[in-house]
């Protein structure tokens, strides 16, 4: 029998495991559209030289403290990781952690960005979920778990940076498509847009294995990136 168009198959692969959801209920859920196609929102939101240009907060980072940045990558299942570091110096939000923060950011396909932190014994997760609407809209959902204190004692203030953080990201996809609307070829970077390159050939062979019925198999190969931010 056909299968019935109207009614999803099961996925053939089994949902992604997350370190770090902690604390019970999430500390924060927000939800934004980005007016663009997924592979343009997940470009722009792991590009890792946009920060001091798009987030200018004086509690997160100035555009005239920028550092040069050395980031080991490491392949993971349907997707990578920026293997688990001590954060930049010039990221000043890590400090209301206290301690010795270590972070680990994980992207898989089809949309999904973590970043895990681990401070002693507490844990923040922090995970943005990209669904595409249609051609031309992308649905952003980011959720915080953490059983860190500071979530409890400064949760205002938490909410409304990340609030600002992804509003900001989205008023940059809309500049961004304004110049995207005469279909320029792209001018890839190295080694600030691996990443969007590893993304691309990640979807090509997703694509690739699914047709000729065999597993994939990942074209991410462990390096170290630098850029400046």
């Amino acid at each position: 029998m056909a299968a019935d168009p109207r009614r999803p198959s099961e996925p053939d692969t089994p949902p992604p495991r997350f370190d770090g959801i902690v604390g019970g209920r999430p500390k924060l859920v927000d939800r934004m559209v980005f007016e663009a196609h997924i592979d343009h929102a997940v470009v722009g939101l792991m590009d890792p030289a946009h920060g001091p240009y798009v987030h200018q907060q004086w509690w997160w980072r100035s555009r005239h403290a920028q550092i040069e940045k050395a980031k080991r990558f490491e392949p993971r299942e349907m997707g990578f990781a920026m293997a688990r570091h001590a954060p930049s110096k010039n990221s000043r939000a890590y400090r209301l952690l206290g301690g010795g923060p270590e972070t680990e950011i994980t992207f898989r396909l089809p949309g999904l960005r973590w970043e895990h932190v681990r401070v002693g014994a507490r844990q923040v997760l922090s995970l943005t979920c990209l669904t595409p609407l249609n051609e031309r809209r992308t649905k952003i959902t980011q959720v915080i778990w953490s059983d860190h204190p500071v979530f409890w004692l400064l949760k205002p203030f938490i909410a409304s940076g990340a609030r600002a953080f992804l509003r900001q990201d989205g008023h940059m996809v809309d500049l961004q498509n304004q110049g995207l609307k005469y279909d320029p070829p792209l001018l890839w970077i190295d080694d600030a847009d691996t990443q969007a390159k590893w993304y691309q050939a990640l979807k090509r062979e997703y694509a690739a294995a699914r047709a000729e019925g065999r597993a994939m198999v990942n074209p991410v190969k462990a390096s170290t990136l630098r850029w400046r931010s």
